[in-house]
């Protein structure tokens, strides 16, 4: 009897190691941000970002490990507040390396939500590989009454482990809803619904452990993109002038006065340009600097030749995308060109 209980207990072992090998292996890429953070108290806001190594952010979310085979890496731990273009080349390359070496099946990426719209379309444009990468993170802290990190670092997991997430780009996984990284735009400050898609809608959902998607994203990704930054140390440089009534044109000038390649003009309405800022505009592009009209309206586009005759002018459309989405896809367009209407064809492909 004993020697049978042996025999049944190591099958059940078997079987138990057999069903975890065969679960799809997730790296999750830690950049700390609020997720990551502590508070001295659980219940009011006050906080420190990027204070917990990726383990216990692992750690904190029960069931995880019955979903994928995790592992973690620590690429850095900073509010993403500073989040910076050299975090972001190093995520580039580990991302591509892990590809390359097949070493796991898909990526999550923990991240500060300042910024991580910004990160999810800079990946989407530069990532080589279609295995599925998902950012998430969280609006409360982890030491929060209800912190919302460990169900959307659950959530993330599942997304990426799952393989309806293949081919669709970098996604972006927050309260249940999964966005498209080019789409997905930071809509709240404080609220955990913190993301939308203003010109569009989320791709899919994620809910008790199933993955639905709805959508696919009609722009070009990943390896369908030119922007293949192997081997680049450091971007094109490129800033973002917001305007306002009676807006001078000294933020366009010290940017084009400042060793800047590109600018991005966050105007009125359909990306408009006061009489001002139209002259300086003018002046930094007979400098040879690259300038881009975005909009500061969260909604819409901005079109060629409405207002503003962009041939004239000498200047290129940001399309739909708002104005810190503009400006990655200019630095990274200037990686491969400065020539005005290759620039233009870029922000109506991806």
């Amino acid at each position: 009897m004993k020697k049978l209980l042996l025999i049944v207990a190591g099958v059940l072992f078997m079987t138990v190691c057999l069903a975890q090998n065969n679960l799809p292996k997730i790296i999750i890429l830690a950049t700390g941000g609020t997720i990551a953070g502590t508070g001295a108290s659980a219940d009011r806001a006050a906080y420190t970002a990027g204070e917990l190594p990726v383990g216990d952010l692992i750690a904190a979310v029960p069931g995880i490990d019955k979903v994928a085979r995790i592992s973690g890496e620590q690429i850095a731990n900073v509010g993403s507040q500073n989040m910076s273009v050299e975090i972001w080349i190093k995520l580039n390359k580990r991302i591509n390396e892990i590809f390359k070496n097949k070493l796991a099946d898909g990526i999550v990426i923990t991240h500060g939500t300042d910024t991580q719209e910004e990160t999810a379309y800079f990946l989407n444009l530069t990532v080589r590989y279609d295995n599925p990468v998902v950012l998430t993170g969280s609006m409360r802290p982890s030491t929060a009454i209800s912190a919302d990190g460990p169900k959307n670092l659950y959530d993330a997991v599942t997304v990426a482990a799952s393989p309806y997430s293949k081919g669709r780009g970098v996604l972006l996984t927050f309260n249940e809803s999964i966005f498209d990284g080019r789409d997905a735009v930071k809509t709240s400050t404080t609220k955990v619904n913190g993301f939308a898609a203003p010109n569009g809608a989320p791709l899919g959902q994620v809910y008790d452990g199933r993955v639905i998607y709805y959508l696919k994203a009609a722009r070009k990704a990943n390896k369908e993109t030119p922007f293949d930054i192997t081997g680049l140390a450091t971007l094109p440089k490129v800033a973002v002038v917001e305007l306002f009534a009676d807006a001078p044109g000294i933020g366009v000038d010290a940017y084009a006065n400042g060793g800047f390649d590109g600018i991005v003009t966050a105007g009125l309405g359909n990306g408009n340009l006061n009489d001002a800022n139209t002259e300086a505009v003018i002046r930094a592009i007979k400098k040879g600097i690259a300038v881009c009209r975005a909009s500061r309206v969260p909604t819409g586009r901005v079109t060629q030749f409405d207002e503003t005759d962009d041939d004239k002018l000498g200047t290129i459309v940001s399309d739909d995308l708002n104005p810190q989405k503009a400006r990655i896809l200019l630095m990274l367009g200037l990686t491969k060109t400065k020539d005005r209407k290759k620039l233009q064809e870029f922000f109506f492909q991806y």
